[in-house]
């Protein structure tokens, strides 16, 4: 049997510089520890370290062999911390683009945390995509387009993207597309749909120069619409409080109806086994088919909802 209690004495004599320092910090005599790393020397047949004045020195067997179990020892500390720390509770980390987390996520967390009151919920508001070899996430809910092979991954929704504004621009259905030139246009940098493509798909071709502003995260995009700075072209799933609330509006009637699935449910096939992990997904796709069926009863863009 592997002798667990001698190399921890050992690890944490190594770490600590001296029998004496280690001895104080896992409360044991000197002598103890002593004892253990004397039988670890004898179960590996080789001497590790050796007394120096008050402190140790490491043999080159030592050294060695300190530099292999060092990670592990650490690991297994680090476990061990977390499951005394949290007692029963489990902790799932989330990673969610800022936009997801902020305008769509966060208004929903709470049923799932009441639902699992077992569950820690850390929320990791970054648009950088999980490696999961190297980085303690468990669920990634990834912007871009699906394709990361390998990975459990499902789409969260179908979004619609078209244009809204403050009803203090102007009123829902109260414009035309052309009209759109005289208010500044509101650009999100990484969104999947820009303006040329909805000009294009209307059928106008943009002026050389137009009034805009641009932003890089489309949270900002959508609070600068609803806080009457112009007009922008967003994901009906990023600014649904918005429209439901009357905050933002489809300024044109019968938008046309471009879609895409930009969101993405992302983790390594085995996390599928881990019951939190289940947990989330499942919650994840019963407010997402919640929400769809609230976005189909909601009616058309052109009713200031949809």
């Amino acid at each position: 049997m592997i002798p667990m209690r001698a190399i921890s004495m050992f690890h944490a004599t190594v770490k600590a510089g001296s029998i004496s320092s280690a001895a104080q910090e896992l409360g044991v005599t000197p002598s103890a520890i002593s004892q253990q790393i004397h039988s670890l020397e004898l179960f590996l047949g080789t001497s590790l370290m050796v007394k120096v004045g008050r402190q140790v020195k490491l043999t080159e067997a030592g050294e060695r062999y300190f530099e292999m179990i060092s990670n592990g020892v650490d690991q297994i500390a680090e476990a061990t911390q977390r499951l005394r720390g949290y007692r029963a509770a489990t902790v799932l980390t989330v990673r969610a683009a800022p936009t997801l987390s902020t305008k769509w996520l966060l208004p929903r967390l709470g049923s799932f945390i009441g639902r699992h009151p077992q569950i820690d919920v850390r929320i990791d508001g970054t648009n950088e995509p999980t490696n999961f070899d190297r980085e303690d996430v468990d669920v990634d809910l990834r912007h871009g387009e699906g394709r990361w092979p390998g990975l459990f991954v499902e789409g969260l929704a179908e979004e619609r993207f078209f244009p809204v504004c403050s009803p203090g621009i102007a009123a829902a259905g109260s414009l035309k597309p052309a009209d759109f030139f005289r208010y500044r246009l509101i650009h999100s940098v990484k969104s999947a749909v820009q303006w040329p493509h909805w000009f294009a798909t209307v059928g106008i071709s943009p002026e050389q120069r137009w009034q805009r502003v641009l932003f890089d995260r489309s949270h900002m995009v959508v609070d600068a619409a609803a806080g009457g700075l112009g007009i922008a072209l967003e994901s009906n799933m990023m600014m649904w409080n918005e429209l439901r609330d009357g905050r933002l509006v489809c300024p044109v009637p019968n938008p046309p109806p471009i879609t895409a699935v930009t969101q993405w449910i992302v983790c390594p096939h085995d996390r599928l086994r881990l019951s939190k992990v289940r947990s989330f997904i499942e919650w994840l796709q019963a407010e997402r088919d919640a929400w769809l069926a609230e976005v189909a009863a909601a009616g058309s863009p052109a009713a200031g909802i949809v």
